[in-house]
């Protein structure tokens, strides 16, 4: 395997391990992760490093409470004053909650989801800073939770449910954050394509002291009329140098 993809892999490897530790890791696990491709102290110190940003404590867990920002702060205390109505279940009745969950019992799943609410916080806080709001991280959570509730008759043991919501919890957040990601990345994209058309428009519109045609500005440029037409699409026609 490509030395660059082994590294990629057990660094997400890494990752979410310390997420299923309460996003804490030793430096003893990341080291022994990294054992076999005999990374450098100075590499290391870049995983060390990556990992905190990631809200990941080394060692210790990380205070999430302090990378949010007054108006997550805000939002979050209000959504706990409204959580904290709900009834408070003993380890008794959250056991017998999540057989009866188990076996499919609708009523018992409900009382899960109270349950597990909280924790949807707490996970969501791990993953502020990331490119999506805690309110619509705590959403996504939310609904991973009701959609995990209804799955746990694939398990064998009741201890396993809070594990096994966790993940689905994790995961979805992690995936509304890679394609908040990817959707950005394509935003820009097409602003760079509009700004480019944008800016050879003006600059043949000048020279010829009018506005131009897709078919004059493809000829001066080299770019082909399909892809200014598209951009004046993506732009909402609000390209000014040019006529269609």
């Amino acid at each position: 395997m490509d030395k660059e993809i082994w590294f990629a892999k057990t660094l997400e490897q890494v990752r979410q391990q310390a997420r299923a530790q309460g996003s804490s890791i030793s430096e003893e696990q990341v080291r022994e992760a990294f054992r076999e491709l005999e990374l450098s102290d100075t590499q290391l110190q870049m995983v060390f490093d990556y990992l905190k940003k990631q809200k990941i404590g080394i060692g210790e867990p990380v205070d999430a409470d302090e990378y949010l920002t007054a108006a997550e702060r805000s939002y979050l205390q209000n959504y706990l004053d409204e959580i904290a109505a709900l009834p408070v279940y003993s380890p008794g009745e959250i056991e017998g909650y999540t057989i009866a969950a188990m076996a499919g019992e609708t009523d018992a799943q409900a009382k899960l989801v109270e349950v597990y609410l909280k924790d949807v916080t707490d996970i969501a806080k791990l993953y502020t800073g990331q490119g999506v709001l805690l309110e619509d991280l705590i959403g996504e959570g939310n609904l991973a939770l009701t959609f995990g509730v209804g799955m746990l008759g694939s398990l064998e043991q009741p201890r396993e449910a809070q594990g096994m919501l966790a993940k689905m919890i994790m995961d979805a957040m992690e995936e509304q954050i890679q394609e908040t990601a990817a959707n950005e990345k394509t935003d820009r994209r097409v602003a760079d394509r509009v700004n480019r058309v944008a800016e050879k428009a003006k600059e043949l519109a000048e020279e010829l002291h009018r506005k131009v045609t897709p078919e004059e500005l493809a000829a001066e440029t080299g770019l082909s009329a399909k892809s200014i037409r598209d951009a004046m699409r993506m732009s909402g026609f609000k390209i000014e140098d040019i006529t269609l």
